[in-house]
């Protein structure tokens, strides 16, 4: 019998050495291979369960060149719409029999950088990857092209990078969320943005400039905060508006946490809302409806964007031998007006 280290786990050629026969006979019987006998097939998979072996599937599939594994990178895996995301991603490689290295940048570009460079040495299959708000240049996906693994960008994408790419009608969801503040009767409305570097955070903007134009209002040049993306940044540029003399009467926000910080920025100035200020969000995060007032917000449809991602692979990648024209699948998104927005 052999006795073998408890830590080390058992492999083929253990069971070969427990058994009297070749490693490769070994493997057409774990396989079942039509060359070996039913009973040595049988007598096999008894004592690889009796030493608890397990089949190295990376192994063999990278003997097929392949990995079964796919690399997503996102900003955070903490908020509610990139969790989502990667639910929905999670559920079509389950599928597919495809596993998940999931990495996160905490919006440094630096790190977005390091996470690409692990998932090349982990030999993945695909990339996908929405990117850090200090993403400006596209050398690191670069990068990945020339290691031969391909790139799907979803939310937040670099133009200047060719890739498919899956992301939501910014501009026209911008525009939507402030017709909506403008039909409630708010006629002064600012804008917390994030870095214009981001196609997301730029289409936004220009959805924000189109609404207040359509509508023959001023553009509140004053009014726009660009780079405020997370809470506390969204309440210290709340802070300065919410005190300026001509101050606003709403606050369109890009993401959800922004506006958590013009709501402690309205707390701490004895502001009501929505009477006396109106605020409308983006990602429709899991506390826009435990927050009081709630939170109006966009839904942009997470699940949807991480399994087309997802799927995009599945269905326009694996397996192709050369490489697909690529596109850019726009997901729609949907307005959720609640009582932070309503004035009638």
């Amino acid at each position: 019998m052999l006795h073998m280290n408890t830590r080390k786990r058992a492999t083929i050629y253990d069971l070969a050495k427990e058994l009297g026969i070749s490693p490769s006979y070994v493997s057409k019987a774990l396989n079942n291979h039509e060359s070996v006998s039913e009973v040595t097939r049988q007598r096999v998979k008894e004592k690889a369960e009796q030493l608890n072996y397990r089949h190295n599937s990376r192994a063999a599939n990278l003997r097929r060149g392949q990995s079964k594994t796919i690399g997503v990178v996102v900003p955070h895996i903490n908020q509610n719409f990139f969790s989502d995301v990667i639910s929905g991603i999670e559920e079509v490689c389950f599928a597919n029999n495809h596993s998940l290295v999931i990495c996160q940048s905490h919006e440094s570009y630096e790190k977005e950088g390091k996470a690409i460079e692990t998932l090349i040495q982990q030999n993945v299959d695909c990339i996908l990857i929405s990117n850090a708000e200090e993403t400006s240049g596209s050398d690191h996906l670069r990068q990945i092209v020339r290691n031969k693994i391909p790139v799907i960008q979803f939310d937040r994408c670099l133009e200047s990078f060719h890739s498919f790419k899956v992301v939501n009608d910014n501009k026209e969801a911008s525009y939507n969320a402030v017709r909506s503040l403008i039909n409630e009767g708010y006629r002064h409305i600012a804008f917390l943005g994030g870095p214009v570097t981001v196609n997301a955070f730029r289409e936004r903007k220009e959805g924000f400039i189109a609404a207040i134009a359509e509508a023959d209002l001023p553009i509140p040049y004053n009014f726009i905060v660009d780079n405020a993306l997370t809470r506390e940044r969204g309440k210290t540029a709340a802070l300065s508006l919410l005190q300026l003399s001509n101050r606003p009467d709403a606050i369109f926000t890009v993401s959800d946490h922004q506006s958590l910080g013009v709501l402690d920025a309205a707390a701490v100035l004895n502001i009501r809302i929505p009477d006396e200020l109106g605020v409308f969000g983006f990602a429709d995060e899991s506390f826009t409806q435990l927050v009081t007032p709630s939170l109006s917000t966009i839904d942009q449809h997470s699940l949807d964007i991480g399994r087309k991602a997802a799927e995009l692979y599945f269905e326009r990648i694996y397996q192709q031998s050369s490489a697909p024209a690529t596109e850019t699948i726009v997901i729609a998104s949907d307005l959720r007006v609640r009582q932070s927005s309503k004035r009638q």
